[in-house]
């Protein structure tokens, strides 16, 4: 294919879908900045961080099944290691009562599924199916993990704020999504290119959106400094037609005062 192979291509978009992944591992490091700074999770999750490690542990199991997968198990590796970080973390960091939801889950979703995964696929599938089977496997859980920004996308819509939506971030996992739809292509592995189609798919509707409502903010923004504008405005043309309103002020709030007393010292002469 010209003057590259496709086994070629394959490593050159497989080195950059690892270069590109890693940078997207590393999208959290501003938040747990934010915890470290705060000494305290309260108010954040530890859902993503978990769901994230799932993936990469079973990407990596489906990498060391796999002949010439050194690109996989090598982002997926990393991957492991900077999620496990995260959650360690999140642990030190968070309440007491989100610390135990945090380990529970740890041990029943991460380990336990980890492990029964691995269960079923050494001792309930022939050797020749092992790949096929955790091939199958890692694209449906790729389809779901992909398919989680759709509430993100609604919430856009409904609140027309793009602020829990960063535009950086929905590229970057668009371009991640491209360059290993473009490896499983060219290594003919579809259990790695069809899942990131549906991801480059979402990813370029993320990024709609967020055109589409970008300046939703600013404009809300710009109408109410008008609306209070206005309003200032409108309290000084009076002042300025009538000038004595302004100076009058304190004696007019006086006077108000007296008159409203006046009743209660003739009730307590009556009596």
């Amino acid at each position: 294919m010209g003057f590259l192979t496709y086994h070629q291509l394959a490593f050159i978009v497989g080195v950059l879908g690892n270069i590109i992944s890693f940078l997207v591992f590393l999208a959290p490091v501003p938040t747990f900045y934010i915890i470290y700074k705060k000494k305290t999770a309260e108010g954040y999750q530890s859902i993503p961080y978990m769901v994230a490690l799932s993936s990469s542990m079973m990407l990596l199991y489906y990498g060391l099944l796999k002949t010439n997968a050194t690109l996989i198990i090598s982002i997926n590796s990393i991957g492991c290691a900077i999620e496990a970080i995260y959650l360690v973390l999140y642990l030190i960091y968070a309440p007491k009562r989100d610390k135990v939801f945090a380990v529970k889950w740890i041990v029943i979703f991460n380990l336990g599924g980890y492990s029964l995964i691995m269960l079923l696929t050494n001792f309930f599938t022939e050797r020749s199916n092992r790949v096929t089977a955790m091939g199958w496997i890692c694209a449906v859980y790729s389809v779901a993990v992909f398919a989680s920004p759709l509430s993100i996308m609604r919430h856009v819509m409904r609140s027309k704020s793009v602020e829990h939506m960063p535009f950086l971030l929905s590229f970057f996992l668009t371009l991640c999504a491209t360059m290993w739809f473009f490896y499983g292509l060219f290594v003919k592995d579809f259990y790695i290119a069809l899942p990131n189609v549906l991801g480059f798919l979402l990813g370029i509707g993320q990024m709609t959106l967020y055109v589409i409502y970008k300046n939703a903010n600013k404009n809300a923004e710009i109408t109410e400094k008008l609306r209070k504008g206005n309003t200032e405005l409108n309290q000084s043309s009076l002042e300025d037609a009538n000038p004595c309103l302004a100076d009058d002020k304190p004696e007019i709030k006086e006077l108000t005062t007296i008159i409203a007393e006046k009743p209660v010292q003739s009730n307590k002469n009556n009596a």
